[in-house]
């Protein structure tokens, strides 16, 4: 296998995969329509690549993955890889692999979690659907990318698919979290949240990065959060997983209560919603 891709899409996570590649002693090319210092176009991108080509997309989920593809198709060639990064929706991904099929094309459809944060340490979880021989040969570049084993799902939507649950449980984690530490604040008591996050850290039951994170954002914002945002933005795969539940005829009410809640959030601002905000700022670089 070349170490050698092509690259398209330099946001905030994939500038920092980029860096990491290229310290592992990768050759990677990179294309951002947006960004400075890249090839000015898909095609010019693939020039350079060696047989067979490796291109990887981190690029926002819906139109602009099929934009991208539908560029590639047309200078991609037979046993060329494909790898999309992002939180593309299962079934878009098994519609995309099956078009690439057609022209000999490999898809794999690779969910990625941990954020900047843990982008840049080197330290995240991948999740692969596709073909298993494809995924197989592709091993050493997730290597590459993190120092944590990677994951084979399954067919080709299986990588999606696990990394929107995933999501799917973070909001519920996130959700209990945000709720606690909202009655905390108002018990008759006069904690400091701090002092309560920082025991809670220490090997207790719920110990974990979340409350690591919102250790921190206490400690860089203050207590009352007041630069956090009340409101919770949310991305599709919360929904996308509350949606497929129902499809699948099974009953999420912690995940569906905690999308809720950021859907209720744009009109009803509070503080549960500023650490919800906190944690997205802290592990997730999103604006507070």
């Amino acid at each position: 296998m070349h170490k050698q891709l092509g690259f398209i899409g330099l946001g905030k996570m994939g500038r920092p995969m980029v860096q990491r590649l290229r310290q592992k002693g990768w050759k990677v090319e990179t294309y951002d329509i947006q960004a400075r210092g890249t090839v000015s176009s898909i095609s010019e991108l693939t020039l350079n690549l060696l047989s067979p080509r490796i291109v990887f997309l981190m690029v926002p989920a819906g139109k602009p993955v099929d934009q991208v593809l539908s560029g590639l198709l047309h200078v991609l060639k037979r046993g060329d890889v494909v790898i999309d990064g992002g939180n593309s929706f299962f079934e878009d991904s098994m519609r995309r692999a099956a078009r690439l099929k057609k022209k000999g094309i490999h898809y794999l459809d690779t969910g990625i979690s941990g954020g900047p944060v843990s982008i840049k340490q080197g330290r995240f979880a991948i999740m692969a659907g596709g073909e298993k021989r494809v995924y197989e040969k592709i091993k050493p570049l997730f290597r590459a990318l993190s120092d944590t084993r990677s994951g084979y799902m399954g067919k080709s939507g299986a990588g999606h698919f696990a990394k929107m649950i995933h999501n799917g449980i973070e909001y519920g984690m996130m959700q209990a979290l945000a709720e606690g530490f909202t009655v905390l604040k108002k018990a008759p008591f006069k904690f400091r949240l701090y002092d309560v996050v920082d025991v809670y850290s220490q090997n207790s039951i719920i110990t974990s990065r979340l409350v690591n994170w919102l250790r921190e954002g206490f400690e860089k914002y203050g207590e009352d959060l007041q630069k956090a945002s009340g409101s919770v933005s949310h991305t599709g795969e919360g929904e996308w997983t509350v949606k497929t539940a129902k499809k699948l005829k099974v009953t999420i009410p912690i995940i569906k209560g905690a999308f809720d809640f950021r859907v209720r959030s744009e009109k009803n601002p509070s503080f549960t919603g500023r650490i919800l905000s906190t944690l997205r700022a802290v592990f997730g670089g999103h604006k507070i």
